[in-house]
Protein backbone atom coordinates (compact mmCIF):
# COMPACT_ATOMS: atom_id res chain seq x y z
CA UNK A 1 0.00 0.00 0.00
CA UNK A 2 2.63 2.62 0.64
CA UNK A 3 4.61 1.51 -2.25
CA UNK A 4 1.28 2.20 -4.36
CA UNK A 5 0.91 5.92 -2.67
CA UNK A 6 4.67 6.64 -3.10
CA UNK A 7 4.09 5.74 -6.83
CA UNK A 8 1.03 8.33 -6.78
CA UNK A 9 2.83 11.00 -5.66
CA UNK A 10 5.85 10.44 -7.99
CA UNK A 11 3.44 10.60 -10.81
CA UNK A 12 1.25 13.57 -9.38
CA UNK A 13 4.54 15.28 -8.63
CA UNK A 14 5.76 14.40 -12.65
CA UNK A 15 2.41 15.79 -14.23
CA UNK A 16 2.49 18.80 -11.49
CA UNK A 17 6.10 20.18 -12.74
CA UNK A 18 4.96 19.66 -16.54
CA UNK A 19 2.05 21.84 -15.86
CA UNK A 20 3.99 24.27 -13.54
CA UNK A 21 7.27 24.38 -16.01
CA UNK A 22 5.25 25.56 -19.11
CA UNK A 23 3.92 27.99 -16.50
CA UNK A 24 7.10 29.11 -15.59
CA UNK A 25 9.21 28.90 -18.58
CA UNK A 26 6.90 29.49 -21.56
CA UNK A 27 4.21 32.00 -20.33
CA UNK A 28 6.31 33.88 -17.02
CA UNK A 29 9.78 33.99 -16.91
CA UNK A 30 9.88 35.01 -20.92
CA UNK A 31 8.06 37.94 -20.13
CA UNK A 32 10.03 39.48 -17.43
CA UNK A 33 7.31 38.76 -14.50
CA UNK A 34 8.02 37.38 -10.78
CA UNK A 35 4.63 36.06 -9.51
CA UNK A 36 6.73 35.64 -5.60
CA UNK A 37 7.96 32.92 -3.69
CA UNK A 38 10.79 30.89 -4.59
CA UNK A 39 9.82 30.92 -7.87
CA UNK A 40 9.74 33.85 -8.22
CA UNK A 41 13.23 34.91 -6.46
CA UNK A 42 14.61 32.42 -9.26
CA UNK A 43 13.35 34.15 -12.33
CA UNK A 44 14.92 37.58 -11.01
CA UNK A 45 18.22 35.25 -10.52
CA UNK A 46 18.09 33.55 -13.82
CA UNK A 47 17.64 37.02 -15.41
CA UNK A 48 20.21 38.62 -13.56
CA UNK A 49 22.84 35.62 -13.67
CA UNK A 50 21.54 33.42 -16.84
CA UNK A 51 21.48 30.24 -14.29
CA UNK A 52 18.75 27.71 -14.96
CA UNK A 53 15.54 28.51 -13.48
CA UNK A 54 15.01 25.26 -12.23
CA UNK A 55 18.39 24.95 -10.85
CA UNK A 56 17.81 28.55 -9.19
CA UNK A 57 14.37 27.20 -7.21
CA UNK A 58 16.40 24.22 -5.98
CA UNK A 59 19.40 26.33 -4.76
CA UNK A 60 16.74 28.69 -3.42
CA UNK A 61 15.17 25.92 -1.46
CA UNK A 62 18.29 24.58 0.00
CA UNK A 63 18.62 26.83 3.61
CA UNK A 64 15.12 26.22 4.05
CA UNK A 65 15.14 22.89 3.51
CA UNK A 66 17.73 22.51 6.51
CA UNK A 67 15.15 24.39 8.52
CA UNK A 68 12.85 22.29 7.64
CA UNK A 69 14.57 18.97 8.59
CA UNK A 70 15.83 20.59 11.82
CA UNK A 71 12.50 22.00 12.70
CA UNK A 72 9.51 20.24 11.30
CA UNK A 73 10.95 16.67 10.86
CA UNK A 74 12.36 14.55 8.03
CA UNK A 75 9.49 13.14 6.46
CA UNK A 76 7.32 16.63 5.83
CA UNK A 77 10.74 17.84 4.28
CA UNK A 78 12.06 14.74 2.00
CA UNK A 79 8.78 15.02 0.55
CA UNK A 80 8.83 18.36 -0.04
CA UNK A 81 12.55 17.73 -1.20
CA UNK A 82 11.40 14.97 -3.84
CA UNK A 83 8.69 17.48 -5.07
CA UNK A 84 11.14 20.35 -5.36
CA UNK A 85 13.57 18.28 -7.53
CA UNK A 86 11.26 16.60 -9.74
CA UNK A 87 10.21 19.74 -10.53
CA UNK A 88 13.67 21.60 -11.19
CA UNK A 89 14.82 18.55 -13.30
CA UNK A 90 11.57 18.61 -14.82
CA UNK A 91 12.03 22.53 -15.84
CA UNK A 92 15.64 22.45 -16.65
CA UNK A 93 15.75 19.34 -19.04
CA UNK A 94 12.85 18.73 -20.56
CA UNK A 95 9.99 21.52 -20.73
CA UNK A 96 13.19 24.28 -21.66
CA UNK A 97 15.21 22.49 -24.20
CA UNK A 98 11.68 21.16 -25.49
CA UNK A 99 9.09 23.57 -25.05
CA UNK A 100 8.70 27.29 -27.39
CA UNK A 101 8.32 30.36 -24.95
CA UNK A 102 4.87 32.38 -25.59
CA UNK A 103 6.17 36.19 -26.65
CA UNK A 104 2.95 37.77 -27.33
CA UNK A 105 0.77 39.85 -24.67
CA UNK A 106 2.04 40.15 -21.27
CA UNK A 107 -1.37 39.72 -19.88
CA UNK A 108 -1.98 37.01 -21.17
CA UNK A 109 1.56 35.58 -20.08
CA UNK A 110 0.76 36.42 -16.69
CA UNK A 111 -2.82 35.11 -16.45
CA UNK A 112 -2.29 31.65 -18.10
CA UNK A 113 1.14 30.91 -16.43
CA UNK A 114 -0.30 31.90 -13.38
CA UNK A 115 -3.25 29.18 -14.13
CA UNK A 116 -0.98 26.34 -15.27
CA UNK A 117 1.11 26.99 -11.76
CA UNK A 118 -2.05 27.12 -9.92
CA UNK A 119 -3.06 23.67 -11.25
CA UNK A 120 0.44 22.30 -10.51
CA UNK A 121 0.79 23.68 -7.05
CA UNK A 122 -2.91 22.33 -6.75
CA UNK A 123 -1.93 18.30 -7.15
CA UNK A 124 1.40 18.94 -5.26
CA UNK A 125 -1.01 19.64 -2.03
CA UNK A 126 -3.83 17.28 -3.01
CA UNK A 127 -1.02 14.97 -2.19
CA UNK A 128 0.29 15.78 1.38
CA UNK A 129 3.78 17.70 -0.24
CA UNK A 130 4.33 21.35 -0.73
CA UNK A 131 6.33 23.34 -3.41
CA UNK A 132 8.84 24.64 -1.32
CA UNK A 133 9.49 27.99 -0.91
CA UNK A 134 7.46 30.20 1.16
CA UNK A 135 5.48 27.04 2.08
CA UNK A 136 8.19 26.14 4.41
CA UNK A 137 8.47 29.40 5.57
CA UNK A 138 5.02 29.63 6.87
CA UNK A 139 4.96 26.54 8.29
CA UNK A 140 8.93 27.60 10.15
CA UNK A 141 7.19 30.66 11.37
CA UNK A 142 3.84 29.28 12.65
CA UNK A 143 5.98 26.53 14.67
CA UNK A 144 7.92 29.82 16.19
CA UNK A 145 5.04 32.20 16.16
CA UNK A 146 1.71 30.24 16.96
CA UNK A 147 -0.12 33.83 16.79
CA UNK A 148 0.80 35.29 13.94
CA UNK A 149 -1.31 35.83 10.96
CA UNK A 150 0.70 33.94 8.40
CA UNK A 151 -1.30 34.51 5.46
CA UNK A 152 -0.59 38.60 5.85
CA UNK A 153 3.22 37.48 7.02
CA UNK A 154 3.12 35.19 3.18
CA UNK A 155 1.67 38.13 1.90
CA UNK A 156 4.44 40.29 2.47
CA UNK A 157 7.18 38.32 1.17
CA UNK A 158 5.50 37.88 -2.34
CA UNK A 159 5.16 41.37 -2.19
CA UNK A 160 8.67 42.06 -1.66
CA UNK A 161 9.48 39.65 -4.14
CA UNK A 162 7.26 41.15 -7.01
CA UNK A 163 8.62 44.90 -6.11
CA UNK A 164 12.19 43.81 -6.21
CA UNK A 165 10.67 42.80 -10.01
CA UNK A 166 10.39 46.44 -10.57
CA UNK A 167 14.14 46.95 -10.12
CA UNK A 168 15.46 44.10 -11.33
CA UNK A 169 13.46 44.15 -14.86
CA UNK A 170 13.53 48.43 -14.43
CA UNK A 171 10.15 48.27 -15.60
CA UNK A 172 7.32 49.10 -13.28
CA UNK A 173 4.69 46.95 -15.30
CA UNK A 174 6.26 43.89 -14.41
CA UNK A 175 4.93 44.61 -10.41
CA UNK A 176 1.34 44.76 -11.84
CA UNK A 177 1.59 41.72 -13.95
CA UNK A 178 3.00 39.95 -11.04
CA UNK A 179 0.21 40.53 -9.00
CA UNK A 180 -1.99 39.52 -11.68
CA UNK A 181 -0.40 36.58 -12.10
CA UNK A 182 -0.11 35.38 -8.42
CA UNK A 183 -3.80 36.21 -8.26
CA UNK A 184 -4.49 33.96 -11.26
CA UNK A 185 -2.43 31.21 -9.37
CA UNK A 186 -3.90 31.52 -5.79
CA UNK A 187 -7.89 31.48 -6.84
CA UNK A 188 -7.25 28.32 -9.40
CA UNK A 189 -5.35 26.36 -6.15
CA UNK A 190 -8.26 27.48 -4.53
CA UNK A 191 -10.75 26.07 -6.88
CA UNK A 192 -8.95 23.02 -7.55
CA UNK A 193 -8.92 22.47 -3.22
CA UNK A 194 -12.13 23.37 -2.29
CA UNK A 195 -14.00 23.10 -5.72
CA UNK A 196 -16.19 25.15 -7.51
CA UNK A 197 -19.34 23.72 -5.76
CA UNK A 198 -19.72 26.99 -3.40
CA UNK A 199 -22.03 28.22 -1.33
CA UNK A 200 -23.08 30.65 1.48
CA UNK A 201 -24.57 29.47 5.19
CA UNK A 202 -27.29 31.49 6.12
CA UNK A 203 -27.51 31.59 10.29
CA UNK A 204 -31.11 33.65 11.25
CA UNK A 205 -32.11 34.42 14.56
CA UNK A 206 -36.02 35.46 14.50
CA UNK A 207 -38.89 34.32 16.84
CA UNK A 208 -40.66 33.43 13.26
CA UNK A 209 -38.16 30.88 12.54
CA UNK A 210 -40.54 28.71 11.95
CA UNK A 211 -42.52 30.17 9.32
CA UNK A 212 -38.89 31.38 7.57
CA UNK A 213 -37.78 27.39 7.57
CA UNK A 214 -41.29 26.56 5.87
CA UNK A 215 -40.86 28.97 3.29
CA UNK A 216 -37.06 28.19 2.55
CA UNK A 217 -38.11 24.35 1.84
CA UNK A 218 -41.08 24.86 0.26
CA UNK A 219 -39.66 27.50 -2.36
CA UNK A 220 -36.15 26.21 -2.88
CA UNK A 221 -36.43 23.27 -2.12
CA UNK A 222 -33.67 23.49 0.92
CA UNK A 223 -33.22 21.93 4.28
CA UNK A 224 -32.55 23.72 7.11
CA UNK A 225 -31.49 22.96 10.98
CA UNK A 226 -32.74 24.31 14.18
CA UNK A 227 -30.45 25.22 16.73
CA UNK A 228 -30.96 25.75 20.85
CA UNK A 229 -29.28 28.79 21.71
CA UNK A 230 -29.64 31.52 24.43
CA UNK A 231 -29.32 35.52 24.03
CA UNK A 232 -26.68 36.35 26.85
CA UNK A 233 -28.06 39.46 27.32
CA UNK A 234 -32.07 38.72 27.43
CA UNK A 235 -31.28 35.12 28.79
CA UNK A 236 -34.03 33.86 26.45
CA UNK A 237 -33.92 30.80 24.64
CA UNK A 238 -34.60 30.58 21.36
CA UNK A 239 -34.04 28.46 18.25
CA UNK A 240 -31.55 29.61 16.13
CA UNK A 241 -32.38 28.53 12.20
CA UNK A 242 -29.14 27.40 10.28
CA UNK A 243 -29.62 26.79 6.50
CA UNK A 244 -26.75 26.02 3.36
CA UNK A 245 -27.61 27.39 -0.16
CA UNK A 246 -26.21 28.03 -3.66
CA UNK A 247 -24.69 31.51 -4.21
CA UNK A 248 -27.48 32.27 -6.63
CA UNK A 249 -30.44 31.27 -4.36
CA UNK A 250 -29.29 34.17 -1.72
CA UNK A 251 -31.79 36.94 -3.24
CA UNK A 252 -34.36 34.58 -2.63
CA UNK A 253 -33.80 33.39 0.98
CA UNK A 254 -33.15 37.24 1.79
CA UNK A 255 -36.19 38.12 0.05
CA UNK A 256 -38.54 35.34 1.87
CA UNK A 257 -36.76 36.41 5.36
CA UNK A 258 -37.84 39.98 4.70
CA UNK A 259 -41.32 39.25 4.10
CA UNK A 260 -41.58 37.31 7.19
CA UNK A 261 -39.23 39.41 9.99
CA UNK A 262 -38.02 42.80 8.23
CA UNK A 263 -36.05 42.79 11.53
CA UNK A 264 -34.84 39.34 11.58
CA UNK A 265 -30.70 38.83 12.55
CA UNK A 266 -29.02 37.26 9.98
CA UNK A 267 -25.63 36.28 9.29
CA UNK A 268 -24.55 34.79 5.52
CA UNK A 269 -20.78 33.22 5.34
CA UNK A 270 -19.18 31.76 1.92
CA UNK A 271 -18.87 28.37 2.06
CA UNK A 272 -15.63 26.87 0.43
CA UNK A 273 -17.11 23.76 -0.55
CA UNK A 274 -20.46 21.95 -0.04
CA UNK A 275 -20.97 18.10 -0.71
CA UNK A 276 -24.29 16.05 0.65
CA UNK A 277 -27.91 15.96 -0.40
CA UNK A 278 -28.74 19.37 -2.51
CA UNK A 279 -25.42 19.41 -3.74
CA UNK A 280 -21.66 17.26 -4.60
CA UNK A 281 -23.18 13.68 -3.96
CA UNK A 282 -20.15 12.69 -2.63
CA UNK A 283 -16.76 14.83 -1.48
CA UNK A 284 -14.04 14.98 -4.18
CA UNK A 285 -10.94 13.62 -3.57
Amino acid sequence: MKKNEYLKDVVYDVVSSVLQGIGVYCFIANCNIAPGGATGVAILGNYITGMPIGLLTFLVNVPLFIMSYMYLGKVRTFKTLKTVLIGSVILDLVIAPIFPQYVGDRLMSSAFGGILCGIGMAMVFMRGSTTGGTDIVAKLLQRKYPHMQIGFALMLIDLVIIAASAVVFNNIEAVLYGLLSLICMTKTIDAFLYGINRGAMVTIVSPRNEEIAEEIMRQLDRGATFLQSRGAYSKKSCETLFCVIENKQFYLVKEIIDSIDDKAFVIVSETKEVYGEGFLAERVE
